[in-house]
């Protein structure tokens, strides 16, 4: 046991101080994110909102996902990635405060906007944070940190976002929401100083290869956002499902999310270090992490046993602990010098197209057809998603072997 923790304690070592310190920042404004787990049903259950309604909010929740991740890239290419976290984080904190005030369908539609269209300019920026703070041997470690201090306030914020609805009501999570963005903004400017990035920077490419003119980037792309359309039902589809099939409370649902993030707090960083000194791909890893987590929606078909509810939060978590770290990777590494936020921009902007159309596809169909068709249709996605990175492995293997040499006689 002593070896076994003092392996998994190496597996965090020579990460830069500021990446710790992004880290924490991430997990201060992340533990206060426990409202989006819970949006849809307080839609549906506080405001009273049907579930095609529900599903269009979501699209407006996505469509300012998109502008904000564009917008992101944009404002980190031109003044910086740490004013474009700073100010990012401040204004979300006070909007979120604002949230709560709002209940018609037009001003929540708005509102949800405007929050997600701020909130996401500190996408982009973050990730070009993250490899200016790291060193290049250690990028694969220093996203995986980022992503366990993400996970870690995940598994905290719904638990805990349970209990305030239980014990207060939902308007309590848009205060929380807003105070924690604050508080990570104070922490931001407190102990993270731009300048310490210089002694890890790549010297400059010139004349850069544009993210829209890069064809595996863009097919990458198409991969992830079909690979967010399906991920992305755990938090709307699925904690509907979990409360009107399978008769669970919103606490039960906020310790069944909180699971997943605790999971990958204790196993990611271990399972990532072991995986990359694998013969796999960064690719090849990706969709065997699509594949499972298209089986953890399938098998909720199979069987009404509630038991199947964990098994399928396993299967997910798996999953994404393979599939997020080598795509964030991935991505890091196809960026040039000069348009990093271009490229940031755009990897974000995947996730955010399936905030439009994963949330309000999946409440659309569940209304039409039942939740046990969309499940069928969210795995087929799943496994539409694994197929593109199993043909992009193979043409990117294909384009790095060397060619045969043929003797002439």
């Amino acid at each position: 046991m002593k070896r076994l923790f003092h392996n998994y304690v190496n597996t965090f070592k020579g990460l830069s101080t500021e990446i710790w310190w992004l880290a924490l920042i991430t997990l201060i404004n992340r533990a206060g994110t426990m409202v989006i787990p819970f949006l849809s049903l307080y839609l549906k259950e506080d405001l009273s909102f049907s579930i095609s309604d529900v599903g269009w909010v979501m699209s407006a929740f996505g469509l300012g996902s998109v502008a904000g991740s564009w917008l992101g890239g944009k404002l980190t290419d031109k003044i910086g990635y740490y004013k474009t976290m700073v100010r990012s984080l401040l204004s979300t904190g006070f909007l979120f405060i604002g949230m709560q005030f709002l209940n018609t369908f037009t001003t929540i539609c708005i509102g949800i906007f405007l929050v997600m269209l701020v909130a996401d300019t500190f996408r982009p920026a973050m990730f070009v944070a993250l490899n200016a703070y790291s060193k290049p041997e250690n990028k694969i470690r220093s996203l995986t940190l980022i992503r366990l201090a993400i996970n870690l306030g995940f598994s905290a914020g719904p638990a805990i976002g349970g209990l305030i609805i239980t014990g207060l009501s939902y308007s309590g999570l848009f205060w929380v929401d807003g105070i924690t963005c604050i508080i990570a903004t104070l922490v931001m400017i407190k102990v993270l100083n731009p300048k310490k990035a210089k002694s890890f920077e790549a010297p400059k490419i010139e004349q850069p290869i544009s993210a829209y003119s890069d064809k595996v980037f863009l097919m990458f792309l198409v991969a992830m956002a079909l690979f967010g359309i399906v991920f992305l039902q755990y938090f709307s589809t699925i904690t509907i499902y979990y409360k009107d099939v399978r008769a669970l409370t919103e606490f039960d649902i906020g310790l069944l999310l909180g699971l997943n993030g605790l999971l990958i707090f204790i196993f990611e960083m271990p399972l990532i270090k072991w995986l990359e000194n694998s013969k796999f791909t960064k690719l090849s890893l990706m969709y065997i992490g699509a594949i499972l987590t298209g089986l953890s929606i399938l098998i909720l078909n199979f069987t009404g046993w509630i038991g199947i509810l964990v098994v399928g939060m396993l299967l997910m978590t798996v999953g994404e602990m393979i599939a997020f770290p080598f795509s964030n990777a991935f991505a890091v590494d196809r960026a040039k010098k000069g348009n990093q936020g271009e490229y940031m921009a755009l990897y974000s902007m995947s996730f955010s197209i399936a905030h439009i159309f994963g949330h309000n596809a999946g409440l659309q169909m569940t209304a039409q057809v039942g939740y046990t068709k969309t499940w069928y249709i969210i795995t087929g996605i799943a496994f539409i998603c694994a197929l593109i990175l199993f043909i992009l492995n193979y043409k990117l293997k294909r384009k790095t072997q060397p060619k045969p040499i043929i003797a002439i006689k």
